[in-house]
Formats: structure tokens, C-alpha cells, sequence
């Protein structure tokens, strides 16, 4: 009476830390400090609830799914000149559709990219292995297989996906993508991208790309998918990218990201969305157009992240395989086995970090591609950040 791929879905990170961790009793007199979850602590621009309330009688509309006119256009503006690309090659309203948040975008595109065989056999997901969970469980619902290709650091810590074997890239539907990585900060160069875009293209599958850290990053600005598109003469067969302002803006309860791409897909999405959409709310997209429209904010947080990383960089120095990541604003550390090293932090200094084998498919052993690691969210303030490090640093 229940559909049994629920069964398949792998164990979400968050309830195996759990698991692990509240057994475990902290050292009395620290103060614990979250270095586990993803979650932006910065202070949102004053301006969030300046609009807000200034629309807030248009809660008493309901949303539409594509969003207002206002926002299309200011993110197509945006990527427009964030990616340098050819006046008009982004349409507002043939090639940008917002969602309420990238999660549940990156999961609903499943739905849309994946036929019920391809090349006569069931359909394979391919992602990086450490991997969002999201992904997992979009291709599990969607009834294909998910595949998971190494990302360690033999590789770059980027999925070789030119080098599979045909047979399994003809029965590929969907690939999913994340640069910069989630993870390991690792951000794909626009040849790798040009190449991807071009596999897509070849293998006929749909090519997915989450971009929600792209505004996080050290030195240069990392190349976009729609980049590569350009590059290729500006067709956006094949693509989908997706951009959020969770981070961007350090807004993650707002829910306020878009997909862009492909337009026979921004069509089939947004018909699905029809059906199954959760919309954001009008004054939710006041704010959200008035953020993509404004930078100052954005290099003002990313000169904070720098800040803690010059701060990881001195107290960790070359220890515990530390490398300053390009992109995004997570530590990713060799420190052996990373669950025996999770459970040590918190049991000894209170802070409380992922370790990497959740991260990744399998039961994490130490043949997993995240078993010697572990994720730190850079998120805090400098001072409870400087805290955790050094305690780190120390415990380690």
C-alpha cells in the first residue's frame, strides 16, 4: 500500500549526526558551537524588511508560479552581467522561472528530465559522490538509479564524467553538478563546464547545475554554466542552472532561488509547478527582485567569509589536510576517520561538525570517498568562529 522507493532514499545527514552526537554529553562549561548545518548566520540587508513591510498587504494574494515580471527581468539583468553574456541571450520569460528555495527545484527537475527508460534500459542519475542529498532522493522518486561518481581529490574533487563508459552516459537522463562543490569548495573551470554542456548535447541527457555558492568565493569570480552556453555559440539546449539567495544574501528563510535554461524545460517546469508548486508569496518577490538588482550587500558578505578563512588559514595552518577552498564556505578536512573525529570535537570542545562519510552513498566505510573528512560551516560570527577553530585546532 506504500511506494517502497521511500525505502531507497539514503538516511539524511542531519538524523545520522544525531545519532551519533546526542548520546554524547558536551564538556560542561563550553558554550557549543553548530559548525555542522549550512545555515547563513550574516545579517541580511536592512532592506529585507524595509519591502516586506511596505507590501505586506499583498499577502492577501495568492502568488503566481512564474513570478512577477519585475523579478524575471532582474534576473535575467543579473545573469546577464554576472556571466558577461550577449544582450538578449536570457529572456525573462522564456528562460527564468523562480522557485521557493533551490531544493525543492533541484528535486522537482527529476520529474520533468526523466522518461521512464532510456536506451532501453531504466534511466541513471549521475552525481558527485559526496553529494547533496537532494539529488539522491530526486532520482530515487523519479524511479531511475542513481549513480554516484568518485569527487576526491585524485580527481579534483570534480566527477570525471568524460570518461564513463558509453553505455552507461546512453542510459543517462539527468547529471547533476554542483559548482562550487558542496562540499570540498572546488569550482569547475568553464572548459570542464563547455565539455559537460557538449556531453549533454551528445548523450541527449539534461545537464543540472547548482550555482547556489557562486557568490562565495576567494579571488576570482567562478565561471557559470550559461557561461559555457555562450561559449558554444549561446544555445541553452540540455541545461538547467540554478541560483539562490540563501547564500548570496543571507536569507535562507526567505525560499527565494530560480531555475533558468533550456526553454522547452523552463516549460515542462513550469506546468509541473502548476500542479505541485508552492509559489513564494508576492512580497517575497519584492525583496528577492530589489536583491538581485543590488551588489553591495553581496561583496560586503563575501568579504566576511574571506575573513574567517584568512582567520582558518592561520590557526590551522597546513595541518589536517587544510586548503583554502575557491568557493563556497566549508572546510573540508582530512582528519582520518571523520565520525571518530565528529564525536571527539563535541565530546571535548563542544563544537559539532559533519562528518564527511554522511555525505557521501554507502555506509561511509573507509573506502568511501568522505570517510577521512570533515565538513565545518564557516557560518558564525569572527569571534564564535575563532573559538571554534582554535578548540579544533587544539582537540585534533
Amino acid at each position: 500500500m506504500l511506494n517502497p522507493r521511500l525505502a531507497l532514499l539514503p538516511d539524511y545527514p542531519f538524523e545520522r549526526l544525531r545519532g551519533l552526537l546526542n548520546p554524547v554529553d558536551p564538556p560542561k562549561g563550553l558554550d557549543p558551537i553548530a559548525m555542522s548545518l549550512g545555515e547563513p548566520q550574516h545579517a541580511y540587508p536592512d532592506m529585507v524588511g524595509d519591502i516586506l513591510d511596505r507590501n505586506r498587504g499583498l499577502y492577501g494574494k495568492y502568488p503566481p508560479v512564474a513570478g512577477t515580471p519585475e523579478f524575471r527581468q532582474a534576473v535575467a539583468a543579473w545573469l546577464t552581467r554576472r556571466y558577461d553574456l550577449p544582450d538578449g541571450m536570457i529572456e525573462a520569460d522564456r528562460h527564468v522561472v523562480p522557485c521557493a528555495g533551490t531544493r525543492e527545484g533541484l528535486f522537482r527537475c527529476a520529474f520533468l528530465a526523466v522518461p521512464p527508460e532510456k536506451a532501453g534500459h531504466r534511466p541513471a542519475v549521475l552525481m558527485p559522490n559526496p553529494f547533496y542529498q537532494c539529488y539522491a532522493g530526486a532520482a530515487v522518486a523519479a524511479g531511475a538509479e542513481p549513480v554516484y561518481l568518485p569527487a576526491g581529490p585524485d580527481t579534483g574533487f570534480l566527477p570525471d564524467y568524460a570518461g564513463l563508459p558509453e553505455d552507461l552516459l546512453a542510459r543517462t537522463a539527468l547529471v547533476y553538478v554542483c559548482t562550487p562543490s558542496n562540499p570540498q569548495g572546488t569550482v569547475a573551470s568553464l572548459d570542464y563546464l563547455r565539455d559537460l554542456v557538449s556531453l549533454a548535447r551528445k548523450f541527449d541527457f539534461t545537464l543540472v547545475v547548482d550555482e547556489c555558492y557562486a557568490e562565495i568565493y576567494t579571488g576570482t569570480a567562478p565561471p557559470g554554466t550559461l557561461e559555457a552556453c555562450a561559449a558554444l555559440g549561446g544555445d541553452l539546449s540540455n541545461v538547467l542552472v540554478f541560483h539562490s539567495l540563501s547564500k548570496r544574501s543571507n536569507v535562507p528563510g526567505l525560499r527565494s532561488g530560480f531555475v533558468a535554461g533550456d526553454p522547452e524545460l523552463m516549460r515542462l517546469y513550469l506546468r509541473l509547478a502548476e500542479y505541485g508548486g508552492n509559489p513564494s508569496p508576492l512580497p517575497v518577490y519584492a525583496v528577492a527582485t530589489a536583491l538581485w538588482q543590488e551588489e553591495s550587500h553581496v561583496e560586503a558578505n563575501r568579504a566576511l567569509y574571506a575573513e574567517k578563512f584568512d582567520m582558518a588559514e592561520r590557526v590551522l595552518g597546513n595541518r589536517f589536510g587544510f586548503y583554502r577552498p575557491a568557493g563556497g564556505f566549508f572546510l573540508w578536512l582530512d582528519v582520518g576517520d571523520g565520525e571518530a573525529a565528529a564525536r571527539e570535537l563535541w565530546q571535548r570542545a563542544a563544537v559539532r561538525v559533519l562528518p564527511g562519510g554522511y555525505l557521501t552513498a554507502g555506509d561511509g566505510g573507509a573506502d568511501s570517498p568522505g570517510h577521512r573528512y570533515i565538513r565545518v560551516a564557516m557560518v558564525n560570527d569572527a569571534a564564535v568562529t575563532e573559538e571554534a577553530l582554535q578548540r579544533i585546532g587544539d582537540t585534533l
